[in-house]
């Protein structure tokens, strides 16, 4: 809908978010970790994110396998077996205990994958046979990198397959207590292999046109909220951004298609979803900026605002974000909410960091994809000792 920010709002202005009651608009963005090893959440991860829960905050897990074959790093989670429901319990329990509320992301890489993540050695699957360029690395277990291989294309008869795990997955995770969940088409993984025509190269109707690049995603979503609820359901895309070689001859366009298509589906149920959640385009792969661009460029404000103005819901902004480019977006009425990502990994307090101005700790980037459940990850100073868990 049309921007409504009022000059007096902040992101630490309650927000009513659906059923859910925000007391302030900083939210944990999904951010890989690779602390749950063997893809089963444990006590880490339960420490972690009690660790940035603050009363009436909200936040989105790191991306969350629906399959066994959809991840493409070493040590994510899953949403997908009974072990894995039951291991996540405790951790959003741990949430829940101190008064926040938490969302799943599903998660599945596509053709950002390797062999050795697939089930017998396979090929990861994709929209498209076209791999991932060289400029581009997968880690691998034993922390080394390499290239990505050639995908294999889905065929049109395995697709309400996938779209099944998704809404599994979504049923599952209200099983192990989440509050809801979100839909990752963004950041050139799977669903964005179908959205973007610089990888999409299919000539059924799941190619071509907008509408048909866009049909896969639109599956996914109607599939979920009939398993879950419109309400429990967020989506998150990124039409302007490169991650992964994702590539869109006109992001503005395709970001439009996408609203449209999510508006029509809210009228069609009469209930709304979430939240939409995009990236801005001052992200840079992965994570190079530090901070974000101080202030937005004419493009790229255009086609965030747009994308605002357009969706009938509430909108999230993610990417490159301080304190300051945040607080200028909700005044702005450019967002309703504002998730960050690294400098919460670094700053397990950041909200209250964020109020009083209180100086940031740095992040480690070597400990980002690192299997200790302490070091980088739960050790990160808070400005006043608190207790773990």
């Amino acid at each position: 809908m049309a921007a409504q920010g009022n000059s007096t709002d902040t992101l630490f202005s309650p927000y009513k978010m659906g059923s859910f009651d925000l007391s302030h608009r900083v939210v944990l963005a999904p951010m890989t970790r690779c602390r749950a090893l063997n893809g089963v959440p444990n006590a880490a991860l339960a420490e972690y994110y009690a660790q940035r829960t603050t009363p009436g905050g909200f936040l989105i897990s790191e991306g969350t396998m629906i399959s066994p074959g959809s991840a493409g790093f070493p040590h994510v989670p899953g949403i997908y077996s009974e072990e894995q429901v039951e291991a996540w319990k405790p951790v959003v329990e741990a949430v829940h205990s101190k008064g926040g509320f938490i969302f799943c992301q599903l998660w599945h890489v596509g053709r950002a994958s390797h062999p050795l993540y697939q089930p017998n050695g396979g090929s990861p699957i994709s929209s498209t046979d076209k791999p991932i360029s060289e400029r581009w690395r997968v880690l691998l277990p034993d922390g080394s990198h390499s290239k990505y291989p050639t995908p294999r294309p889905l065929h049109v008869s395995e697709i309400p397959r996938v779209v099944e795990d998704y809404c599994n997955s979504a049923i599952n995770a209200i099983r192990a207590g989440f509050d809801g969940i979100e839909i990752h088409g963004a950041h050139g993984y799977l669903i964005d292999q179908f959205m973007k025509n610089g990888i999409n190269d299919r000539t059924d109707q799941y190619g071509g046109s907008i509408e048909n690049r866009c049909r896969f995603l639109l599956q996914v979503v109607k599939g979920v909220v009939s398993a879950i609820g419109a309400s429990k359901v967020g989506v998150r895309i990124s039409p302007a951004i490169d991650h992964l070689d994702a590539t869109d001859s006109d992001p503005l366009t395709l970001g439009l298609a996408v609203v449209g298509m999510l508006n029509k589906l809210q009228n069609d149920t009469g209930s709304k979803l979430a939240y939409l959640h995009v990236t801005q385009p001052r992200y840079h792969a992965y994570g190079q900026t530090e901070s974000g661009r101080q202030g937005s460029d004419e493009e790229e404000a255009k086609l965030m605002r747009s994308l605002r103005t357009a969706y009938n819901g509430t909108f999230m902004s993610s990417g490159g974000f301080t304190k300051e480019l945040g607080m200028q977006a909700i005044q702005q009425g450019d967002a309703d909410l504002v998730s960050f990502g690294r400098l919460f990994i670094a700053n397990p307090d950041l909200v209250s960091r964020f109020k009083v101005d209180a100086k940031l700790n740095k992040y480690d980037r070597k400990t980002f994809y690192t299997q200790d459940p302490v070091v980088g990850y739960t050790d990160y100073s808070f400005l006043a000792p608190v207790s773990r868990l």
